[in-house]
């Protein structure tokens, strides 16, 4: 079951997804952390944000729209307050990483290096937050220049994600291998708009949420973006959007993925990811295959 993106070793190819894990150790009582390949981190910025006001949370048919804007406690307390629990609670970790500069990305860069985190996933694909992330996952010279700025200042897992709100992600995703990358997750959330009308008391009252749509209606967009993806460069894919069981894994795999990352499923099923973990295990002994590599080449196979 285990997998390694360069030199990042993971216990098996599941992974809680940025911003439906908090910062890992909170879901302790739902399930064991320490089990999942990985997680990675709530969006960390270089200073501490307080993120969007107003709601923040619309619930949608099978899924919901999420307008947070990256709140998050910002990189220094997270390598003084969070590293040392992560480590002392032997929870694998990717550091998600944002910022509204190459500045702040090439910044986030060094101290993760600094402080020997083993991977770090770029997020450059925000739809929810004013400036910076989205601006630099829709232009691929413009992420080109990104990317190649960070992979100087860190020679840990780069891995970055990729945005669904483009016209190409295929020269995207060129760009990102070009520019040094180890790996691509993919997507992040669409751009979604929830309204609710309600007629009260002889009047109208509107609810409206804009932001990241996801959850399992985003699935089938997911596996067409991965597809996209995979004809486009030769890097480890790690897909997500709307997964929340055995077989969604594996028609992932089959558009192109590597390994998984578990999101909004995370919010209704806490221990969705060692559950995929158990299932993806049980499958794989119970069927003959010699493990994990040897079940995605028998998927891929297949015309």
């Amino acid at each position: 079951m285990g997998i390694k993106i360069a030199n990042f070793e993971m216990k098996n190819p599941i992974i809680a997804a940025s911003g439906t894990f908090g910062y890992a150790d909170e879901f302790e009582d739902f399930c064991d952390v320490s089990k999942i390949g990985a997680v990675a981190t709530k969006g960390i910025t270089l200073e501490p944000r307080s993120g969007n006001d107003g709601e923040r949370i619309f619930e949608t048919d099978c899924g919901m729209i999420n307008r947070i804007g990256l709140e998050n406690i910002g990189i220094e307390r997270f390598v003084e307050e969070k590293i040392p629990v992560l480590k002392k609670k032997n929870i694998t970790y990717i550091l998600n990483a944002a910022g509204s500069t190459i500045e702040d990305y090439s910044k986030l860069a060094s101290i993760a290096h600094k402080n020997g985190i083993e991977a770090m996933e770029l997020n450059v694909s925000c739809p929810n937050v004013k400036s910076g992330c989205l601006e630099f996952g829709t232009d691929e010279n413009s992420l080109y220049e990104l990317v190649s700025r960070v992979r100087k200042n860190y020679g840990g897992c780069l891995i970055v994600k990729l945005t669904p709100n483009v016209t190409s992600i295929e020269n995207l995703a060129a760009a990102v291998e070009k520019a040094g990358a180890d790996a691509i997750s993919a997507i992040n959330t669409l751009k979604g708009l929830g309204i609710k009308i309600e007629y009260l008391n002889g009047k109208f009252y509107k609810r409206e949420v804009q932001g990241g749509l996801s959850g399992k209606c985003i699935k089938p967009v997911a596996l067409a973006m991965v597809k996209r993806i995979r004809t486009a460069t030769k890097l480890p894919i790690i897909g997500m959007g709307g997964i929340s069981c055995l077989n969604d894994l594996f028609e992932f795999i089959s558009a192109g993925a590597d390994a998984f990352e578990i999101g909004t499923q995370n919010f209704t099923q806490c221990d969705v990811c060692n559950t995929l973990a158990d299932d993806l295990e049980n499958f794989i002994k119970t069927n003959g295959f010699k493990d994990f590599e040897d079940l995605k080449e028998k998927i891929k196979e297949i015309n």
